[in-house]
């Protein structure tokens, strides 16, 4: 997912801008996000294996609440459910569980099917084709906030990985009513990075495993390879690869730097809104790796924060 020697970069870019090249530290207490396959779970105690073959245990509160295509108890995660966790107290203790989740976000290329839908999505160039099954029981909803549901509109769902197949189960955003192609033009001023620039941070699960880090819409096409970067109706700045990012969740008031590691050319795409503690402006401004969303106290079920960024 990330292109190489975006560590190089950013040390760059910080010696020249005169920055600390090393991320600023968040003053709330930390979240650490955990992410592994379940070897083991009891009503107080969840083992896993990490993607790097490590083992852990770690406590489970007794408000700790998990989701697995839908509300569930933490005991009644299956054995060898990939998870994604939320942890407090130096990363030792669980509060929520995200069990098999994916998210499922591209332009529609075609749509198969009766009761359960075949759906075929354009995810961008470096991210190609993605074919996702919409199961009967969740096709109502998802439809009714994606209007347009037709090859050439923007698609974007949360769900589950079942048997091989990525079940969408619940519909991220309101779709916008505008073609994948036809994003609306940014203002034709914006004030740069240094008082902030506010929109919707939303995450992917296409990022590499334990990587935190950002996709941004704005960046240089010759520097990604990316012919569909520079697209965004948010009004942002220009940047590279390697760029640090100060990514504020204005919901929980946690912030981190984040190093931009990849092309968010179809999170540009989409002028859509946050509601998830107020209506944030239009735009998706940054899309996050999950490691990094869940640690600025994002929930990937609902999808999105309001987020303000600037320069870290």
């Amino acid at each position: 997912m990330g292109y190489p020697s975006v560590e190089r970069r950013r040390v760059l870019a910080a010696a020249v801008l005169g920055r600390d090249s090393d991320p600023a530290p968040d003053n709330a207490d930390p979240l650490r996000a955990v992410a592994g396959e379940i070897l083991d779970v009891s009503p107080h105690l969840i083992i896993i294996e990490t993607p790097g073959g490590a083992e852990e245990r770690l406590v489970i509160a007794p408000w700790a609440t998990a989701w697995h295509g839908r509300d569930a108890a933490p005991t009644d995660l299956p054995v060898g459910a990939m998870v994604m966790m939320r942890a407090l107290r130096d990363g030792r203790v669980v509060e929520r569980i995200w069990a098999d989740a994916t998210r499922v976000t591209g332009t529609i290329l075609s749509i198969q099917g009766r009761r359960d839908l075949t759906v075929e999505l354009d995810c961008g160039p470096h991210r190609g084709h993605r074919t996702i099954t919409i199961p009967y029981r969740a096709s109502g909803r998802i439809q009714v906030r994606h209007p347009k549901f037709e090859p050439g509109y923007l698609f974007d769902a949360i769900g589950i990985r079942q048997d091989g197949r990525s079940l969408a189960l619940l519909p991220a955003t309101s779709q916008p009513p505008y073609p994948a192609r036809a994003v609306p033009s940014p203002p034709h001023v914006h004030a740069g990075m240094a008082g902030g620039i506010s929109g919707t941070a939303t995450w992917s699960d296409t990022f590499d495993e334990e990587e935190r880090g950002a996709a941004y819409p704005m960046l240089e096409r010759a520097d990604t390879g990316c012919a569909q970067a520079g697209v965004s109706c948010a009004g942002l700045p220009y940047l590279s690869v390697g760029s640090l990012l100060r990514v504020t969740n204005v919901c929980s008031e946690r912030a981190a730097d984040v190093p931009v590691v990849a092309c968010g050319c179809l999170a540009g795409r989409f002028c859509d809104r946050c509601v998830e503690c107020d209506t944030s402006p239009r735009g998706r401004i940054v899309e996050l790796s999950p490691f990094s969303y869940v640690e600025l106290g994002g929930d990937l079920v609902k999808g999105c924060f309001n987020a303000q960024i600037g320069l870290g």
